[in-house]
């Protein structure tokens, strides 16, 4: 990757940070869920297993099946 490419990464995920609060804001979903997604974006560490349900090639809850009620 060039460094323009590692560049514009960064400055799209720091976009995607800043739309996740401004939709936490609108939406008054200040759970810890949503401050897990801002901790996870606003740093450089990568996890392969931070999605909260299964990849597409392995079987288990998708985000419309999981309970949203046992956010705290």
């Amino acid at each position: 990757m060039t460094d323009r490419t590692i560049a514009e990464l960064r400055q799209k995920i720091a976009q995607a940070r800043e739309v996740i609060a401004h939709l936490m804001d609108k939406s008054a979903f200040n759970g810890a869920e949503a401050h897990r997604a801002l901790d996870y974006f606003g740093s450089d560490a990568f996890d392969r297993n931070f999605l909260p349900w299964p990849h597409a090639s392995e079987e288990g809850l998708r985000p419309e099946e999981l309970n949203a009620a046992n956010d705290d």
